[in-house]
């Protein structure tokens, strides 16, 4: 069935010397991979440059629900970027981003409020002028809660833990070793409250905010299975300096 559906571009492996297999996060079908023929030469129909990390498309393909790759028909790119394939801090917060979607949606059936939030958030990113050292930090955050494991604020207060398992704050040590003690466990609270209207309020070193990520690493780790390390934080750790 030939079908039309917004995408944004994740990962691509390059498989011979004229194909990739694209992985991308579709607006009506969730997660899918692609076979896509990428011809040397500017006639060619589906180009290159349409799948670097993050890039918003439109794709047109034939929709075979038992094939694990499905047939890119066409693509074409609604909402070029204007700042995040030029912005070397962008840029790497973009390859962080796309590293982690590709992982954190890996077996993401349709979903078009989470599909929202993320090419909201790409857009956002990409128009920010300033103030956006914090983005990827509550990306991940606010990402959790269309997953289904958004931590909870309620309980918090000064000098609490928070219990990684179950998403709690709370005030007494867990009866495992997968909390965090109070000074990081008050990091994510903060963290929790930031939108892109308030982020310029929040204010964090290169050492505090290289923490936090791996903290939300961490997160995710202990609620998605096989959720892997992430080669691309090395790259974001070196932008914002240890």
């Amino acid at each position: 069935m030939l079908v039309k559906t917004n995408a944004i571009v994740l990962r691509t492996i390059k498989y011979g010397d004229a194909k990739v297999i694209a992985d991308l996060l579709t607006e009506h079908f969730g997660r899918l991979s692609f076979a896509c023929n990428m011809p040397r030469t500017n006639k060619a129909k589906i180009k290159r440059q349409l799948f670097q990390p993050l890039t918003l498309l439109e794709i047109e393909f034939d929709h075979r629900p038992n094939i694990q790759l499905q047939r890119l028909r066409d693509a074409r790119m609604p909402f070029p970027f204007a700042s995040i394939p030029y912005n070397e801090t962008k840029l790497a917060i973009a390859l962080f981003v796309a590293e982690f979607l590709c992982y954190a949606t890996r077996d993401e059936q349709q979903n078009e409020p989470l599909y929202k939030y993320v090419e909201t958030s790409v857009r956002w990113l990409d128009g920010a002028q300033q103030a956006f050292a914090n983005f990827h930090l509550a990306f991940m955050i606010r990402l959790s809660r269309f997953l289904g494991f958004f931590p909870n604020l309620e309980n918090f207060s000064r000098g609490c833990l928070f219990d990684l398992r179950s998403g709690c704050f709370v005030t007494a040590i867990p009866m495992h070793n997968d909390y965090l003690q109070s000074a990081d466990a008050e990091q994510l609270a903060n963290i929790m409250r930031i939108t892109p209207q308030n982020m310029h309020l929040f204010a964090l070193s290169h050492n505090e905010r290289n923490r936090c990520t791996q903290l939300a690493i961490n997160f995710y780790r202990l609620h998605i299975p096989s959720f892997p390390e992430l080669k691309s934080f090395d790259v974001l750790r070196a932008v914002y300096g240890d």
